[in-house]
Formats: C-alpha cells, sequence, structure tokens
C-alpha cells in the first residue's frame, strides 16, 4: 500500500461528517427540551422558599428592632391592583405605603426600615388577615396576631402564623408544599 494513500485515508476519518454533527445537535435539543421545565419548576420553588423566608425574616427583624431601639414598630401589609407589598415602619398603620417601584412613602417624621413589593408579574404573592402587626418595645409581642398567606402561581400557599409573642410558625395548608408542616 502506498503511504501517500494511508495518509488520506485516516485525514478523513478524523472529523465528524455533517450527519453525525446534526445527530448530536439534535439529541442534545431533545435532551434540553426534556429538562428546561424541571429547571423553570425548580426556580419558582425556589423563589417561593425564598420569599417566604424573607418575610419570616422580616418580621423577626421588626421584633428585634423594636426592643433593641425602644419604640413600638409595625409591618404594614398592601394588596392593590398592581400587587402586594409589606413595609416594616414606625407609627401607625396609615403611615407608610408601598410604592410601585418597591420604594416606601412616610408620612413626615415617620421612618421606613424595609419595603418588599410583590408584583403581579412575580411568581409569588402575599395576602394578609390583618391590615398591620405592632411589635411591641418593651416585651417584644405583637398586636394582633396574624396570618400571612405567601401564594404561588402554581397556587401552592405557606402561611406564617403570627402569634402573640411576636414568634412565627410557617406551614403549608394540608401540607402541599414539601418542607413546610401541615397546618
Amino acid at each position: 500500500m502506498n503511504p501517500k494513500t494511508s495518509a488520506t485515508a485516516n485525514r478523513r476519518q478524523r472529523g465528524l461528517s455533517l450527519i453525525e454533527s446534526l445527530m448530536v445537535l439534535a439529541v442534545t435539543a431533545v435532551s434540553l427540551g426534556a429538562a428546561l421545565p424541571g429547571l423553570q419548576d425548580m426556580r419558582l420553588r425556589r423563589h417561593f422558599d425564598g420569599v417566604a423566608a424573607q418575610l419570616e425574616t422580616d418580621l423577626y427583624m421588626a421584633r428585634g428592632l423594636a426592643v433593641s431601639q425602644d419604640r413600638n414598630l409595625r409591618v404594614s401589609f398592601r394588596t392593590d391592583a398592581s400587587g402586594s407589598c409589606y413595609v416594616v415602619h414606625t407609627g401607625p398603620a396609615n403611615a407608610c405605603t408601598c410604592n410601585a417601584d418597591g420604594t416606601a412613602s412616610c408620612a413626615a417624621g415617620e421612618t421606613a426600615m424595609r419595603s418588599v413589593r410583590l408584583g403581579l408579574t412575580d411568581a409569588v404573592q402575599l395576602r394578609s388577615n390583618v391590615p398591620s402587626i405592632v411589635f411591641d418595645s418593651a416585651k417584644g409581642t405583637s398586636t394582633p396576631t396574624g396570618t400571612l398567606r405567601l401564594v404561588g402561581q402554581d397556587q401552592r400557599a405557606v402561611h406564617l402564623v403570627v402569634n402573640i409573642m411576636g414568634r412565627v410558625r410557617s406551614c403549608s395548608p394540608g401540607g402541599a408544599v414539601p418542607g413546610y408542616k401541615p397546618c
């Protein structure tokens, strides 16, 4: 056999043909197509869990700041046509409100410590059975008690129940959301 012919045959066998490349691309596309819905669902679940954890943290922050700063603090909840929000602030229930961009507006002399807006396009919405909760600076208690309901786009729900001692208990109605105790 001619060495020149052998080298030419080896060179032809080194690369992939167009058909082989297209087959690899098709298998990759099918695999990605099958995995993407699961990844989207996982992302929505993590976002939902993150909002629930942040709300619980903000409630404990309000309680801790009320005691450490020796002044009553309030967490006010609002739901309107553009979504839902909450504001940790000083003063009476209507002293601060959420703006559409997520910032808070307060009456003269009142201070917003934190505000969170969940727009209609967000994967989570907040509902509350009370307009606001006050954390007492002397005792760390809360008045009134309340249930805050976070609802996801897929109708999964988590309740954060604030008791008279200012403690928060998280649960899922009927145990529908993994990782939360049933309510």
